[in-house]
C-alpha cells in the first residue's frame, strides 16, 4: 500500500489547496441537494485505523499521535472527499465512572469494540420529579445512578434552594463534604480532559486540511428524537415500552420537555460556533421497534417538530435513520425539501431514493459485507456503478457505507470503492 493515489487519478496534479475546496464544495452542493461535478464519498474510516497500523483499539486512543498518523495515511490513501477516525475518547468516561459506556482496555479487552451499556437509570416512578424539575433530579438523582463519580451529589439540597440567595449560603457547607467535592473534582477533569480532546481534534482537522481533505463539519452538536432521549440513557428500551401502556399520558409530557431543552441547547451552539448542523442518531423508530400506530403518537410527531425548529432557525438536521425505515419513508418526505440530510442505515437505499429523493440529501448505500475479504473487486465496481446511477441520479446523494465505520474491512476493497465512486459518479 503507497501513501499517494495514482496518477490517473481525476484529483492528480492539484495542489492541496485546491482539493480541499473542490472537496468541500462537493459535499456542500449534495448536502443541499444539488448536482455537484461528481458524487462526493465520505469515509468513517474509524477501527480500521487500528488493523491497518498494526496497533490495538486501546492504543488508537492512549496515542493521539500514531493515531493521526494512521488517519493521514489513510487518507493519502484512499483519496475520499471528507475522512473521519475512531468515535471520540474514553478519557472523560474513565474519570467519571460512566456506568453506560465500554471501550477498547476500559470494560473491554484492548481489541474491543465501543459499547453502549443500556440500564434503567429512571425508574418509572421518577416521573413526577422528572416532569417537576429536570435539572435538580438530574443533578441530584440521575448523575449519581450514571455516574459513580457523581455519587456525592446525593448529597446536595434542593437546587432550587439558590433561589434563597443570602440566606441559601447557610446551605454551602455541603458543597465541602468529601464526596461532593469528589464529584465536583471529577466533573471538572472529565471537562479538561474533553477540552483537550477537542484541541486535538482541532489540530487534526487542521493538518488534513493541509494535505486537501475538508472538516467534517456537520458532526459537531449532538441531539436525539425526544422518544429516544427518553429511552437510550434515562428509561432503557424495556422501560419505556412498559411507559407507553401503562403511562402513555407522562411519557409525552416528557417528550415535550426534552424536545423543548434540546432545542435551546443545540440553536445556541450553532449561533455560537457559525456550525448550521445539528447531528440526531435514531434508534427506537425503525421498523422493528414499534407499530405504525405507535410511531405516530410518541415518535414521529415530536421528532418532526424538532427539525422543523431546526430548519426554521437556519439549522440542517443530520439525521441517521439507524435500522430499517421502509414503511416509515413517506413520513419523511413531509419535511421540508433540501432542509435536511439523512443517513440510512438498512433501508432499502434504492427505495429510499425513490420516495425521498427529492426531499433530502441522501447518504450511506455501500454494505461493509461487500468491503469484506474475499469479495471479488469486479462485484465492488458494479454494485458502485449502481449506486451512483441510480441513487445518485440528479444530485443530492453522498456516498459513504452504511454505518460510517469501516473496522473489519478489506484497504484494497475500499479503494477498488472509492476509484469507482470517482468513475462512475461523474455528472
Amino acid at each position: 500500500m503507497t501513501d499517494k493515489s495514482t496518477a490517473s487519478s481525476p484529483d492528480a496534479g492539484k495542489t492541496p489547496e485546491q482539493l480541499c475546496a473542490e472537496r468541500a464544495k462537493r459535499v456542500t452542493d449534495a448536502l443541499q441537494l444539488k448536482q455537484p461535478d461528481r458524487i462526493p464519498i465520505v469515509l468513517g474510516v474509524g477501527y480500521l485505523l487500528a488493523e491497518m497500523g498494526g496497533i490495538t483499539k486501546q492504543e488508537l486512543y492512549e496515542n493521539p499521535d500514531k493515531t493521526q498518523e494512521l488517519l493521514e495515511k489513510a487518507a493519502l490513501y484512499f483519496q475520499p472527499d471528507m475522512v473521519m477516525g475512531a468515535w471520540h475518547t474514553p478519557e472523560p468516561s474513565k474519570v467519571l465512572g460512566d456506568r453506560m459506556t465500554k471501550w477498547p482496555g476500559h470494560g473491554l479487552g484492548p481489541n474491543g469494540s465501543f459499547q453502549f451499556v443500556e440500564h434503567e437509570f429512571m425508574k418509572a416512578e421518577d416521573y413526577d420529579a422528572f416532569l417537576e424539575d429536570p435539572a435538580d433530579w438530574a443533578i441530584r438523582v440521575y448523575l449519581p445512578r450514571a455516574f459513580s463519580a457523581c455519587e456525592g451529589f446525593a448529597m446536595l439540597p434542593p437546587l432550587g434552594m439558590s433561589l434563597f440567595g443570602y440566606y441559601n449560603t447557610f446551605n454551602y457547607g455541603v458543597l465541602t463534604a468529601p464526596p461532593v467535592v469528589a464529584a465536583l473534582e471529577a466533573i471538572s477533569k472529565a471537562a479538561q480532559l474533553t477540552a483537550e480532546w477537542g484541541a486535538r481534534a482541532m489540530e487534526s482537522a487542521q493538518r488534513l486540511a493541509a494535505l486537501g481533505f475538508p472538516p467534517l463539519t456537520f458532526l459537531a452538536c449532538i441531539i436525539e428524537a425526544p422518544f429516544d432521549f427518553m429511552s437510550d440513557t434515562l428509561r432503557g428500551m424495556r422501560g419505556i415500552f412498559l411507559d407507553m401502556m401503562r403511562q402513555p399520558d407522562k411519557l409525552l409530557a416528557a417528550e415535550e420537555k426534552v424536545a423543548r431543552f434540546q432545542l435551546e441547547f443545540a440553536i445556541n451552539f450553532c449561533k455560537s460556533t457559525g456550525n448550521p448542523y445539528v447531528f440526531i442518531p435514531l434508534h427506537r423508530g425503525s421498523d422493528g421497534f414499534m407499530s405504525l400506530a405507535q410511531f405516530e403518537k410518541f415518535y414521529w410527531p415530536q421528532l418532526k417538530e424538532v427539525m422543523l425548529a431546526l430548519i426554521d432557525a437556519g439549522i440542517t438536521p443530520w439525521v441517521y435513520y439507524e435500522g430499517v425505515w421502509d414503511q416509515r419513508l413517506q413520513y419523511l418526505a413531509e419535511l421540508p425539501k433540501g432542509k435536511s440530510i439523512g443517513s440510512f442505515q438498512d433501508s432499502d437505499i434504492f427505495k429510499v431514493k425513490e420516495v425521498v429523493g427529492d426531499t433530502m440529501c441522501i447518504m450511506g448505500g455501500m454494505p461493509l459485507s461487500l468491503l469484506k475479504k474475499g469479495t471479488p473487486p469486479e462485484r465492488v465496481r458494479e454494485y458502485t456503478k449502481k449506486l451512483c446511477q441510480e441513487v445518485g441520479k440528479g444530485g443530492g446523494y453522498v456516498m459513504t457505507t452504511n454505518v460510517m465505520e469501516l473496522e473489519g474491512c478489506d484497504p484494497e476493497l475500499i479503494k477498488v470503492w472509492v476509484d469507482a465512486t470517482k468513475e462512475y459518479g461523474v455528472y
